[in-house]
């Protein structure tokens, strides 16, 4: 194995002792929500037990510790993703939020009558719903880039796809294969064909270090709950020149300058994108999420993951060959840890239960990417409308990937596959 010592890191994750059904849990979902290890949680508890106030409101100490410490997780964020100032990143629930967020200010001041939008067959519906959306209001053209039979981005007819287009929204990596982006490509080719570049970097950031500069993307969103962190809280960043022309997303307190009775001005970034009060006790869980990443490391996290993807590669074309379909890229460079298969003849529903029963933790369904369903195939060439997925983290182990291929070989005698 590599040099990242999981023991340790697993007894900081208190949700990986969990007994389920006599079996100490194997926990593959981190591509829905990663675990929360101890220094998070105790993070958020220390926040709420010792200065506790709402931010941006007191002058009195407790609330100028915990607006001090808001807003210093807003440099953690952007330093770590190396963004060029603190004022391009703007906290929201989700990324779902972050996306809806562009698509309806400077969607709805940008894209007109007949202007076209670039997506692809594998976004989450995150990153598809709210184009339609904008595409209702504004009788926009949704284009579509295709997918080869390895789930893999086909790029032949691209400077076609971009001719025009006002804007590229795309992955960095697929929730349901696995299926890596090369983003720095496709952003300068969308750059030069006019189009500005949201990419929607959920299942990138919790794996791979991101630097939004190298990508030079205009908008990035991800969610703190798969990288280690707390629910509710997600980030946008955005160019700053881009989101200072913007309007605002919602009204209300916090993100005004003035208001008077007959109008109102609306604060500087990144204020004026966070109305009300924000999820910031969830932010500090954030930045401490951050620092443990970063203690870590991301190299260390990606040769693990790496040779985690290769076991499991392995794995499934020795033992399951003939019974399971293995969807998504073949080649580890190509993919993150994120398995989708097909079991012949059974819902992944069921396989998902079975393998409950011997505390294999994995997602079943549609996995928001519904569209991509209907592009997947069994080996048969039987169409599919779900899935059942296993995803890694740095806290999984080779022996992880044996339970796992272990309860699926029960799952098929159960079921009398062979």
């Amino acid at each position: 194995m590599t040099g990242l010592d999981t023991n340790a890191i697993k007894s900081d994750f208190p949700g990986l002792a969990r007994v389920v059904n006599g079996h100490t849990i194997t926990f593959l979902d981190s591509g829905a929500s990663s675990q929360t290890p101890v220094q998070v949680i105790q993070a958020m508890d220390d926040a709420y037990n010792t200065h506790y106030a709402n931010v941006h409101r007191g002058v009195y100490t407790t609330a100028q510790e915990i607006s001090d410490a808001y807003e210093n997780s807003r440099q953690v964020v952007a330093n770590f993703i190396n963004a060029r100032s603190d004022k391009e990143v703007i906290f929201t629930r989700n990324a779902t939020e972050s996306i809806n967020l562009v698509a309806r200010t400077w969607g709805d001041t940008n894209i007109g009558n007949g202007d076209a939008i670039v997506l692809s067959q594998i976004e989450h519906h995150s990153n598809i719903v709210p184009w339609q959306q904008l595409r209702t209001r504004t009788n926009a053209e949704i284009r579509y880039i295709d997918i080869d039979n390895e789930a893999r981005l086909d790029l032949s007819n691209i400077d076609t796809l971009l001719e025009g287009a006002k804007l590229l929204a795309i992955t960095a990596a697929s929730n349901v294969t696995g299926t890596l982006v090369d983003i720095k490509s496709l952003v300068e080719k969308a750059h030069a064909a006019g189009a500005l570049v949201l990419v929607d970097a959920c299942q990138y950031v919790p794996h791979l270090k991101l630097d939004v500069q190298d990508w030079n993307a205009d908008f990035v969103a991800f969610s703190a709950h798969k990288m280690l962190g707390p629910t509710g809280i997600g980030v946008l960043w955005g160019k700053e020149e881009l989101l200072d022309a913007m309007p605002p997303f919602l009204g209300g307190g916090s993100m005004i300058a003035d208001v008077r009775l007959d109008d109102f001005d609306v604060a500087e970034l990144p204020g004026k994108f966070e109305a009300g009060t924000p999820a910031f006790i969830e932010a500090i869980g954030t930045a401490e999420a951050i620092n443990y990443l970063e203690r870590v490391g991301f190299d260390a996290i990606d040769s693990h993951e790496k040779e985690l993807t290769a076991y499991a590669l392995e794995m499934f074309n020795s033992r399951f060959s003939k019974t399971v379909t293995l969807h998504g890229p073949k080649s580890v460079e190509d993919r993150l840890g994120v398995f989708s298969f097909s079991l012949t003849g059974v819902h992944p529903h069921d396989v998902s239960q079975l393998l409950d029963e011997y505390g294999v933790c994995v997602r079943a369904g549609h996995h928001c990417a519904k569209p991509l369903m209907r592009c997947l195939k069994t080996d048969d060439g039987s169409g599919i409308g779900a899935t059942t997925r296993a995803s890694l983290y740095l806290y999984n182990t080779k022996e992880d990937i044996d339970n796992l291929g272990d309860a699926i070989e029960k799952c098929l005698a159960f079921f009398g596959v062979s």
